[in-house]
């Protein structure tokens, strides 16, 4: 994919998933790229790259953590994230000019993997333990693939408003207020372990991991910042175990454990892996489905897209689903739909 359909694949994306300002800086981009400005330069080495690459968004995370540690103030006056106000034109141009004077910086900054350690998506994988250990009322032993910093693996420790009712933690900083709609059981959810893996692990109690990890959050989203920033302060009381390794040789490393479900966890980063890949880890997960019992279950919840049809006619469109599959047995359910960054969780079961 060239980088002109990509940085617009991607303003199209920003614009759907409520970030207006990032939607016009990817399209003023294009514009730039398209005339042979700065752009060309930064993003020389990225052309026909896959989309799964997301280079769009590793600009924008560039620019933005030079913004967060205060190396920019002519341009932090346009950004929301640090109380400045985006505008189009001025905005702009700060952010052109950006480009131009921290370019070798910028360009080593786009090697690093996207760190998509969204928050949000903690409700989906909070709600799908609860369904889980209603059925199966054991303590978690709880392993992500594609965990960045491993905020999600301490979703438990965040606070669930929904309909009047609130779960998880009461006193946490992370708030999710009408958290979902419809029904999840009130289990008795006991996490007894926290193993997480990615190939560029952050680690969110240093300052660079934090800045890390904000500046992939979208700088007018303010309620994903706020979320972002209470998850950094529960992480500093909550231990995980996150581990710079691929994700098959992580799932090949897991093992049951005789009264506990073991549960393999995953959200939008299944696009990331190669085909041969994702079939491995289903194939490791049937391994490990046939040796289940009553007393030592398999899980593995997800929310990941589905293509789907649109209106009846033949055009695809993408359903965000959540997703529990339990052994022995390996019956699947689809408990929920969500949005890519895990708001308008509706459970479905």
């Amino acid at each position: 994919m060239d980088v002109v359909e990509a940085l617009q694949r991607q303003a199209t994306a920003c614009e759907d998933l409520g970030s207006p300002m990032y939607a016009e800086v990817l399209r003023l981009l294009v514009d730039d790229y398209e005339v042979g400005g700065v752009t060309v330069e930064v993003l020389a080495e990225y052309d026909g790259r896959s989309f799964g690459e997301a280079i769009g968004l590793r600009l924008l995370a560039a620019v933005h953590g030079l913004v967060l540690s205060g190396e920019t103030p002519e341009l932090a006056a346009f950004y929301p994230s640090v109380g400045g106000t985006w505008d189009a034109v001025l905005g702009w141009e700060a952010f052109k000019q950006t480009m131009q004077s921290r370019i070798g910086e910028i360009r080593s900054l786009l090697a690093q993997p996207p760190q998509t350690n969204e928050v949000g998506r903690a409700a989906s994988l909070y709600g799908g333990l609860l369904h889980l250990v209603d059925a199966v009322p054991l303590p978690v032993r709880l392993f992500e693939i594609g965990a960045s910093g491993g905020l999600n693996l301490r979703a438990d420790h965040f606070r669930y408003v929904a309909d009047g009712t609130t779960y998880g933690a009461p006193d946490s900083p992370v708030v999710f207020d009408e958290a979902w709609t419809g029904k999840v059981p009130a289990a008795d959810l006991r996490i007894a372990e926290r193993v997480g893996c990615d190939i560029a692990p952050v680690d969110p109690l240093t300052p660079n991991g934090a800045l890390t990890l904000t500046s992939y959050v979208w700088p007018d989203m303010t309620d994903r910042l706020e979320r972002l920033r209470g998850a950094l302060l529960v992480a500093q009381q909550v231990p995980a175990d996150i581990r710079p390794e691929d994700a098959v040789s992580f799932v090949n490393g897991m093992e049951l454990s005789e009264g506990h479900v073991t549960v393999l966890w995953h959200s939008i980063m299944w696009q990331y892996l190669r085909r041969t890949d994702r079939t491995a880890i289903e194939e490791r997960l049937a391994g490990l489905g046939k040796q289940a019992t009553e007393s030592n279950p398999l899980a593995h919840v997800r929310l990941e897209p589905h293509r789907v049809l649109t209106h009846g006619h033949n055009e695809d469109g993408w359903e965000y689903r959540i997703d529990l599959q339990t052994w022995p047995g390996g019956e699947l359910r689809r408990l929920g739909t969500a949005t890519p960054h895990g708001q308008d969780l509706v459970w479905v079961s």
